[in-house]
């Protein structure tokens, strides 16, 4: 690696690599730089590509950097120290809302409507590792949270959303491979990894990947940690999970009944969210205020006469009111 290779790279770049080199663990790096542990890794395997070398040892548990890893840390450390620092992009005056979410669910659908129904107010969106979903919420570190269930609901407001398949992960020349679903029984002779961690889904393939065996987890999570050396198939006797939004009762702040408008699918005029609650109370008063003006008595003032609307009654109605004749009586 010469001085000109990581004089072009991006400073945020090296920060990223610099935490996970010197927490030794991706999980509480991303944590700690507020980003999603799939997208550190993925800057991570960028940047060896890159440079043309691994800095981190394939396949170490724990973590540990190779020697091109150990210098590149000691000129990351450099650089960063002479660049000026980053300029926050939170406004502390602005209204934002904050939303976390635990490994496997995927919120940019909902990120993306949100910045065009409400481009003013920034939605902050915070990495959670399944360990932490509910002390987060309840410690006030995010105001709503996509967990996987189950939780306490103890003064929790939750909506169920959907629920993952779980799924066998082996190697890819595994007789299991083979087939498009198995039950627990044709894995009773398989070499099972522990994959009761779901924060450390990716270690787990590592593991599969490294010892063969096999490892049952959430769809989502086998999809997010796809290896070109593993495959999963469903696994039909095992119970599904279970995801879903859930925010504290006391902190149901109108935000947060907008979040969950655009989770639910309402309209942006949809009259049960509160931005919709407020255009359609003022076009109720829009409406009233119209008929106020346009309609006038048919007794007041001049032109008493007049029906409302100040139109003059028609030649059927002024014979209408005429005294009608008498019938007459039968013989």
């Amino acid at each position: 690696m010469s001085g000109q290779d990581l004089e072009s790279i991006d400073i945020t770049r090296l920060r990223w690599f610099v935490a996970v080199a010197q927490e030794l663990h991706f999980a509480r790096a991303a944590r700690e730089l507020g980003i999603a542990r799939q997208r550190l890794s993925g800057t991570v395997i960028e940047l060896e590509e890159e440079l043309g070398t691994k800095l981190f040892v394939p396949g170490a548990q724990p973590t540990e950097l190779t020697a091109d890893g150990e210098a590149l840390l000691t000129r990351a450390l450099e650089l960063i120290a002479a660049a000026p620092e980053p300029r926050p992009d939170a406004d502390p005056g602005v209204e934002r809302l904050r939303v976390g979410f635990v490994p496997g669910v995927t919120v940019t659908k909902w990120e993306r409507i949100w910045a065009d129904r409400f481009p003013d107010t920034p939605l902050d969106l915070i990495p959670v590792p399944m360990k932490e979903q509910e002390s987060a919420l309840r410690e006030g570190t995010v105001d709503m949270c996509f967990v996987r269930l189950p939780i306490d609901r103890g003064g929790m407001s939750a909506i169920p959303l959907y629920r993952e398949v779980p799924v066998v992960v082996v190697p890819k020349d595994h007789p299991i491979a083979l087939f498009e679903q198995v039950a627990t029984v044709d894995l009773a002779d398989e070499r099972m990894q522990d994959a009761s961690d779901l924060d450390d889904a990716a270690m787990t393939m590592e593991l599969v990947a490294a010892v063969s065996g096999a490892a049952i987890v959430p769809h989502s999570l086998a999809r997010l940690h796809q290896r070109k050396d593993l495959v999963y198939r469903t696994v039909t006797d095992v119970p599904e999970t279970e995801i879903a939004l859930v925010w504290t009762e006391d902190d149901t702040s109108e935000l947060v009944e907008e979040f969950v408008g655009v989770v639910r699918g309402r309209s942006q005029r949809s009259s049960r969210s509160p931005s919709g609650k407020s255009a359609d109370h003022a076009a109720r008063q829009q409406n009233s205020s119209s008929r106020a003006a346009g309609g006038k008595s048919a007794s007041g003032g001049k032109g008493g006469g007049k029906q409302a609307g100040g139109r003059k009654p028609s030649a059927n109605s002024k014979q209408s009111a005429a005294k009608k004749p008498a019938k007459r009586r039968g013989r």
